[in-house]
């Protein structure tokens, strides 16, 4: 089977693709052949070395993959062969709050990931698929999709008549917009791109700021919205943090997700002023994205992808990402 390792931490075309045999599964586990992955900006940082220390020489990339269940261990019993499934971002993280240990075993780094045609995982680190959406689409759901989920949902408990305010067009924002629709809530975005900003109003955004024209969007959120919105999805890091602070209400809340702006140190006086309520993600447990795929099935909720590249040719959807050009998820399929 083909797999793909990176030997080194140079940006994408350092990724090297070799042949090994197809690993056995163990009594208890699971082997996946794989049809489709998704690139996360995480990926894109772990390949350019810029993730952090412990990262491991021929590290296989990836969190994010999807595929059918092609044989089981002897002591399996939660899958059967021909089940369309996905893996948990990190492995040990079944249900309750996050630990240390759990978050230690998030795939594509320092734990070898799923960019290979096929993956032994624990039977008890996989998710069935909803049955609308193809391998592509459900290959996008680990981290992007459960991250949001656990954001808006889980942690956020948004309500119907509710203000969302999303940042970017990214994986994780494009899906808190559209789980805080499917909730009722009423979503502002930004973007620094008009077409951007219309593809978001497609999916139901009803406050748009293109951040290019308008520097200090946050003080118009607050204002367009009538006291500021309830909860911001927070994606860019110190470089937005300023701005998500001015344009969340008194008492709300800040979801901190993404790292993809650099900036100045943040004032507390202003979260203590408002009483706010801060806090940093992480992507969520397998009972949460076994809860998000049931509401995803349950709505017949589509994933966006902007673009798919073909297993052969993983780096150029790394390249792609690391433009900033897509809406939604950049995905990799089998060939």
């Amino acid at each position: 089977m083909r797999y793909y390792h990176l030997p080194e931490f140079h940006g994408p075309d350092a990724l090297r693709v070799d042949r090994r045999d197809v690993p056995e599964p163990m009594p208890h586990e699971v082997l996946v052949r794989m049809r489709a992955w998704s690139v996360n900006y995480r990926d894109l940082l772990i390949a350019e070395g810029r993730y952090g220390q412990g990262m491991k020489p021929d590290l296989v990339p990836l969190s994010d993959g999807a595929g059918e269940v092609v044989g089981t261990g002897s002591l399996v019993d939660r899958w059967s062969v021909g089940d369309r499934v996905a893996g948990v971002f990190m492995p040990d993280w079944t249900s309750g709050p996050p630990t240390g240990p759990k978050i230690a075993s998030a795939l594509g780094g320092p734990v070898d990931g799923v960019l290979a045609e096929y993956v032994v995982f624990d039977q008890a680190a996989l998710v069935a698929l909803p049955d609308h959406l193809d391998h592509a689409e459900a290959a996008t759901l680990p981290c992007a999709g459960t991250t949001a989920w656990h954001a808006v949902v889980t942690c956020g408990a948004v309500a119907p008549g509710q203000r969302v305010l999303t940042l970017g067009s990214g994986g994780v924002s494009v899906f808190a917009l559209q789980f805080a629709v499917l909730a009722g809530a009423r979503v502002a975005a930004t973007s620094g791109s008009d077409a951007k900003l219309e593809r978001l109003r497609a999916l139901g955004a009803t406050l748009l700021v293109n951040y290019n024209e308008t520097p200090r969007w946050g003080r118009l959120v607050h204002e367009e919205t009538g006291g500021g919105v309830d909860h911001v999805i927070e994606v860019g890091g110190a470089g937005t943090l300023v701005e998500s602070l001015r344009a969340v209400r008194t008492g709300g809340r800040i979801s901190v997700i993404g790292v993809l702006s650099r900036g100045d140190g943040i004032d507390p006086v202003r979260v203590l002023r408002k009483g706010l309520t801060l806090q940093g993600m992480q992507v969520g447990s397998r009972e949460t994205f076994e809860a998000m795929n049931a509401a995803i099935a349950g709505a017949g909720l589509r994933p966006v992808i902007d673009r798919a590249f073909p297993f052969s040719d993983a780096a150029a959807a790394y390249r792609y990402l690391a433009t900033g050009r897509h809406t939604g998820k950049v995905v990799i399929v089998a060939d």
